[in-house]
């Protein structure tokens, strides 16, 4: 038998373990749908019938309300009283828009350490009550503020309090209740959002009424924040996925066979089962990977530059050309807002079924409700009569709030259950940091030369661009949607198979796509396996993705489709330094050392990952020196004084430091003596025969087919042949004349 059958027999077994989850794949994918809600039958049922059916509360949905009520108190009643603060404290307009953006940028920037926070461990009902206590003190002690910086500080700390409301509510929602309620539930909480942005004014107008000045009215605002608060203490956190992504997962060990089973059951059979062992950094690299996320989180830097200073001009201009005071600007914003909450909780039932047959339309539907709410914003502002101001603004403000429920009900069904806290964190950032910095800063220099009219009509052009970016992200809302699925399905499915004594590779890559962030695709559905132990060769014209292949499976390059999974562990995501820790090296040619460290430096840098045993560092320096030779004469010498082979010797010694399971090396050879290149791979040889897997990336046909059993070649980003490496040499319509010069007489040599 030879080596390359040898290795086909060993992997028939693994290969087929993976095969075997691709099979079925399509089948779970469609299950998995109707356990998410996304058939023509979801959303038919009552809200009644379908949260006593599920075993859900209404308690979620109001203590969630209570809070997000009044969460826009302060921010409510700063927008209204600006003319007066600023007023009574000497500041501009200028300076109100920047410390609106000060609080909004402190919004977005505690979203993030929040969703950090609530990673691991599901305790975000407990942040949502604390932040409350905390934003409701803050609005209280808005009042006592005796200047500009004191007032920035206690609108920053509000809006970083805050954040809580856009990092946990929405994901404690959609796991507080089953699909086929969420698009009506969020509609409704959301109209609750409004809610609050009629009940702030019409606070702030009553106690205008009463003779209270602003400072009063922070106050009384800030007294009954903390009473509402006592409202959501009971709140508790259900655990991710309870409704979604629990129950994918049992589908998938096929312990769901019933979709009437109780929830008890599904949840506590699932608990055990870790939803992702990616790190916060980590899964926002992965989110940023969706297209569909990069598309709205570019919506909503641009929707955030028209929001945030749409309030702000809304106020001047009522008070500029209609002279409205405190009175009338906060009915002008009652009345406005208002309008919102019917059209919300009617359109919520049209939400929760684009929801479940099309979540692409629910996106673009967004979209043109974006773009349509400014242009309509923008007619009322021109209009000669007052009473039509208020009217068609509140259609355009209506329409800005069905939009919102309509993309976020999109967003958070086609993301994992405990990835919603950071997608809510980085869509925040976009809307409430980077968008509202820019809107609030430069937007504000346009009211300055041309008064509010103008820069509220100039607000058309981002609210026209972040409508058409929405609606062009709804064509890869389903394929991301299903990759959720799958990604969910195939980690249990893999997870079951293991358990039960099936193999799998070593290393296994399947379905890889990569392209580079200017849109060059580089790998196209790429397969590629190394088994324990085996030594592979990766060959390939220039440019044809050999180098991006192995960044991909160290880390250095994060694919746009398909897993790379050692030993069936998932580390796609993973970032380049736990892969070394898992045993993965990767020693590219001539970039693999510290020039400005000396060898014996740079060697005990290797070593970093070995835990600080010196004595085990020492052992294997003393093994390195002793396999180079040449190293040990230089050991003082700085990696840039050494030559091109005592480079590569040095970086070869990373291998024999760590002892990695998996070492990648690309071009080590690369303009090298002969002599040097043959004392080099007698190095790889020992490696591999000691155990060590390696994949060889060479510029020299010859040696790489004359080292490895086991050949890929790739061309274009795709693999062309997956065989024995004698089998390679034997294709000529793969390796040209020029490559196949003397492979023949070397592979007898080695082989003799």
């Amino acid at each position: 038998m030879t080596a390359d059958n040898g290795r086909d027999d060993r992997l028939a077994e693994a290969d087929a373990t993976i095969r075997q989850l691709e099979g079925s794949r399509a089948e779970l994918r469609e299950r998995g749908r109707r356990l998410l809600g996304l058939t023509e039958e979801s959303g038919t049922a009552t809200l009644r019938t379908a949260i006593r059916y599920s075993g859900a509360s209404w308690y979620p949905l109001v203590a969630l309300s209570a809070l997000i009520l009044i969460d826009q108190f302060q921010i409510s009643g700063f927008t209204i009283l600006a003319p007066d603060i600023a007023q009574t404290l000497g500041i501009s307009v200028s300076s109100v828009s920047g410390l609106l953006a000060i609080q909004s940028l402190a919004l977005a920037l505690g979203t993030l350490p929040m969703a950090a926070y609530t990673q691991r461990v599901p305790r975000r009902a407990g942040v949502a009550v604390v932040t409350a206590f905390g934003w409701a003190i803050f609005t209280l002690f808005t009042g006592y503020a005796a200047g500009a910086i004191g007032l920035a500080f206690f609108l920053a700390a509000n809006g970083a309090s805050s954040g809580s409301v856009r990092s946990v509510h929405v994901p404690l929602l959609f796991d507080s209740y089953p699909p086929g309620t969420r698009g009506r539930l969020y509609s409704a909480y959301l109209s609750v959002i409004w809610a609050s942005l009629v009940a702030g004014p019409a606070v702030v107008g009553v106690l205008a009424l009463l003779g209270l000045t602003w400072r009063g009215t922070f106050i009384v605002m800030g007294g009954i924040s903390l009473a509402v608060v006592f409202v959501a203490v009971r709140l508790r956190d259900p655990g991710f996925g309870r409704f979604d992504t629990r129950r994918l997962r049992a589908a998938a060990r096929g312990e769901l066979a019933d979709q009437d089973q109780g929830n008890a059951a599904v949840s506590a059979q699932s608990a055990e089962v870790p939803d992702t062992n990616l790190r916060f950094f980590e899964v926002l690299r992965r989110l940023l990977l969706v297209p569909t996320v990069r598309r709205y989180l570019a919506a909503y830097v641009v929707l955030g530059m028209m929001l945030s200073p749409l309030a702000t001009f809304l106020s001047f201009y009522l008070d500029d050309r209609w002279d409205q005071g405190p009175v009338g600007r906060a009915l002008f914003s009652v009345i406005a807002n208002l309008m919102a909450i019917p059209l919300l909780l009617i359109s919520g039932r049209y939400i929760e079924r684009l929801l479940s047959t099309s979540p692409a339309r629910l996106t673009r539907l967004a979209g043109i409700l974006l773009g349509g709410g400014i242009v309509t914003v923008d007619l009322a502002i021109i209009l000669p009569v007052y009473a039509m101001v208020v009217i068609v603004a509140g259609l355009g403000l209506a329409a800005f709030a069905v939009a919102l429920a309509a993309s976020g009900a999109a967003l958070n069904s086609m993301i994992p259950a405990q990835m919603r806290v950071h997608a809510a964190g980085i869509t925040n950032l976009a809307l409430y940091g980077a968008g509202a910095l820019v809107g609030q800063i430069f937007l504000a220099g346009i009211y300055q030369s041309s008064g509010p009219t103008i820069a509220i009509l100039a607000l058309a052009v981002p609210g026209a661009i972040a409508g058409a970016v929405m609606y062009r992200a709804g064509r890869d809302v389903d394929s991301d949607l299903d990759d959720f699925i799958d990604q969910v399905i195939d980690e249990e499915r893999l997870e079951t198979l293991v358990a039960s004594g099936h193999r799998v590779p070593m290393l296994s890559c399947r379905g890889l796509d990569f392209a580079y962030d200017g849109g060059l695709q580089v790998l196209f559905d790429v397969a590629f396996t190394v088994d324990e132990g085996e030594m592979v060769c990766l060959l390939g014209t220039n440019g044809a993705g050999k180098s991006t292949l192995l960044n991909v499976i160290s880390g250095l390059g994060l694919p746009q489709r398909g897993a790379v999974r050692l030993t069936g562990l998932d580390i796609t995501y993973l970032e380049p330094a736990r892969r070394i820790r898992l045993g993965i090296e990767h020693i590219s040619g001539g970039q693999a050392t510290f020039p400005d460290l000396t060898v014996v430096e740079n060697l005990r840098a290797f070593g970093y990952t070995l835990g600080g045993k010196r004595s085990v560092i020492e052992a294997r320096l003393d093994r390195v020196f002793e396999v180079f030779p040449a190293l040990a004469a230089r050991r003082n010498s700085k990696a840039s004084l050494l030559s091109g082979g005592e480079n590569q010797m040095l970086a070869l010694s990373r291998a024999l430091i760590r002892r990695p399971r998996l070492l990648l090396l690309d071009e080590l050879s690369l303009g090298l003596a002969p002599k040097v290149v043959g004392e080099l791979f007698e190095t790889v040889r020992g490696l591999n025969a000691d155990g060590v897997a390696i994949v060889l990336v060479e510029q020299s046909v010859n040696i790489a087919l004359a080292l490895a059993s086991h050949a890929y070649f790739l061309e274009r980003g795709q693999v062309r042949f997956d065989g024995p490496a004698a089998e390679l040499a034997e294709r000529a319509d793969l390796l040209r004349s020029v490559f196949l010069h003397g492979t023949a007489k070397v592979l007898g040599a080695e082989r003799a």
